[in-house]
């Protein structure tokens, strides 16, 4: 059963904490009585890690590792993910393969939310022939949220994010957002009044926009 709404969680780029923001908007939207499940498609990790996104995404959403991400694309190379299984000598996926492993992964009961979590960022391949543009595409996604810095340089690789992303609805999420700090609070303001674009910088507000799927390109009020 497809989920209600799919939404799909990327970023500006590699260790930009979208993981993070996945977990904390896994957990909000179930603390808010959301059903949720969450998928990987793929994930490449230095051999040493012991904690892998999946084991995060799973322990947020109450769900197995291999039920988010497949024991198969598990890739023990910190390499993009098609890359990662051609040096471990595995089959490269196509988007096909990913994004048809994730459409009968879904859980067979009634979920509200699916969460799926790139590799990398908007651009970053995730198969041997697409990337996560693509991938949104391919799933149909409902939402995508791009998590990025809120300092200096986040206005270029917001607006190169977002661009490549349309048509998609798109929500921006600033992570490590202060306030206090005017460089923050001005990039904010930029984006939401002179690109149109909607942004937040709070989990529980964005939690409710994606589940709730309002489409209008405004700031989220309830920050204010």
């Amino acid at each position: 059963m497809r989920p209600r709404r799919v939404v799909v969680i990327t970023g500006t780029g590699t260790d930009i904490g979208k993981t993070w923001v996945a977990e904390a908007v896994i957990v909000a939207l179930i603390e808010g009585g959301r059903r949720v499940a969450a998928r990987k498609p793929a994930q490449s990790f230095a051999p040493e890690e012991t904690t892998t996104d999946a084991d995060r995404l799973a322990a947020a959403s109450r769900e197995t590792p291999t039920e988010v991400c497949p024991s198969h694309r598990w890739y023990p190379v910190a390499l993009a993910p098609p890359m990662a299984a051609a040096v471990l000598g595995r089959p490269v996926p196509t988007l096909a393969d990913l994004a048809g492993e994730i459409r009968v992964s879904w859980p067979l009961r009634v979920v509200d939310v699916g969460v799926v979590e790139g590799a990398g960022g908007v651009a970053s391949p995730q198969a041997s022939d697409g990337d996560t543009t693509d991938l949104c595409h391919a799933l149909g996604a409902d939402a995508v949220v791009v998590v990025a810095d809120s300092g200096l340089g986040t206005l270029n690789s917001v607006r190169l994010a977002t661009r490549a992303l349309a048509p998609l609805h798109v929500v921006v999420y600033l992570n490590r957002f202060d306030p206090g700090h005017d460089t923050h609070r001005l990039n904010r303001n930029w984006l939401i009044e002179h690109d149109g674009l909607v942004v937040t910088t709070e989990i529980v507000a964005l939690a409710n926009y994606i589940a709730g799927g309002a489409v209008n390109r405004v700031e989220i009020r309830s920050e204010q």
